[in-house]
């Protein structure tokens, strides 16, 4: 597969590329030269991959905030 670079120095991904490493939109590559060749790497969001791994709830908004302060106090005392 080939692609033109533009006079901005861009260039398009092949479809067949961008499909084969799963790309989208605002996904970041990682770009290296290695003995004359250019390497590039899509970088993983690794934070995905504990999507949904810990359970939140609504919480106790009013006891958390005086916890907080209290743990806030400590640190001057």
């Amino acid at each position: 597969m080939q692609s033109v670079i533009t006079s901005k120095f861009q260039t398009t991904i092949p479809k067949g590329v961008r499909e084969s490493l799963k790309l989208t939109v605002k996904d970041t590559l990682e770009w290296k030269v290695e003995r004359g060749k250019t390497i590039v790497i899509p970088v993983q969001k690794r934070f995905l991959n504990y999507k949904n791994s810990i359970k939140t709830g609504a919480g106790k908004i009013k006891e958390d905030i005086i916890l907080s302060r209290d743990h806030r106090v400590e640190k001057y005392l």
